[in-house]
């Protein structure tokens, strides 16, 4: 429902613009995640 309103308001290329940022935050979290357990000396 939110997505469809902003498409109306910002269109789609916010969209997208809004989606990779969000897979990009993402991928961030987990490799600094990962990151700190390979130097946890596990």
């Amino acid at each position: 429902m939110i997505l469809s309103l902003a498409a109306r308001v910002f269109g789609t290329d916010a969209i997208a613009l809004l989606r990779r940022l969000a897979a990009a935050g993402v991928r961030a979290g987990v490799s600094e995640i990962n990151r700190h357990e390979r130097e946890g000396g596990r």
